[in-house]
């Protein structure tokens, strides 16, 4: 467990299933394939030269991602402090931060900030959004990932603590009432599509939402991941036809 936590706020709880942090690592098949997006959809972003921060950083995984590949450090903010005290991260900071509080010091820190399968989780994603807008720069940019489609809404999604699925409508309208403009986009996880439609109906027989996290995310062994991971890079990116997950970079104006 870490020692070395900034903490600018009290932590305190959050809508996410903590069993979902003890599943995932930087193995998971999902984990890099969402990796493999962004670094497809922002070939134009030079990371080791830009101040970059993750909100909702969880265990670090996407930190860890971008100490290895990019030699880029990025600060982690999350409220769980289970999650910050076992983070991955090798250089980058792990902060316990409410985001709402829009400390002055943190007043447009940063070029670009990530926020990666978290307003799913928010009821007023608005709200939250335009709190995480206070901390970046005027020019710059972020990047948000969100679960897709939502006819794939489940068992699942109710455990991992999700409040809703996104149409890319709805990114559309949030960005734009944010003062957004998407500047790039895409789905993924088109070839996955079939899985998430039998997990839907898998997982109405189970009711403990552990054992419904461990069925709905769980990799199944090095076997099965790998496979899954083969299977998830069968389509191009960008691509705006339909996929499990959505992507997008946006600015002001």
């Amino acid at each position: 467990m870490r020692s070395d936590i900034a903490y600018f706020s009290e932590s305190e709880p959050v809508s996410m299933g903590d069993e979902w942090f003890e599943i995932a690592s930087t193995e998971h098949f999902w984990i890099r394939r969402r990796f493999d997006v962004l670094r497809k959809l922002t070939p134009e972003f030079n990371w080791a030269q830009l101040k970059l921060a993750e909100i909702g950083s969880g265990t670090g995984l996407l930190q860890r991602q971008f100490e290895d590949y990019f030699g880029a450090e990025i600060d982690g903010f999350d409220l769980n402090q289970t999650a910050l005290q076992n983070a991955v991260t090798r250089k980058s900071r792990c902060i316990c931060y409410n985001i709402h509080a829009r400390l002055d010091q943190l007043r447009a820190a940063y070029d670009t900030i990530v926020l990666f399968d978290v307003i799913e989780h928010i009821e007023d994603d608005r709200r939250f959004l335009e709190s995480a807008l206070f901390h970046l720069k005027d020019s710059g940019a972020l990047i948000v990932n969100v679960p897709a489609s939502k006819s794939l809404f489940s068992a699942y999604d109710r455990a991992a603590g999700h409040v809703r699925r996104y149409e890319v409508q709805d990114t559309n309208a949030l960005m734009k009432a944010c003062g957004l403009t998407i500047t790039a986009w895409t789905y993924w996880g088109w070839p996955l599509l079939p899985l998430l439609a039998v997990r839907k109906r898998w997982l109405k027989k189970f009711t403990n939402e552990e054992k419904i996290l461990q069925q709905g995310f769980g990799p199944r062994g090095p076997l099965v991941n790998t496979a899954l991971r083969v299977l998830a890079c069968c389509e191009p990116i960008p691509q705006h036809v339909a996929g499990t997950s959505l992507m997008l970079v946006a600015r002001r104006g």
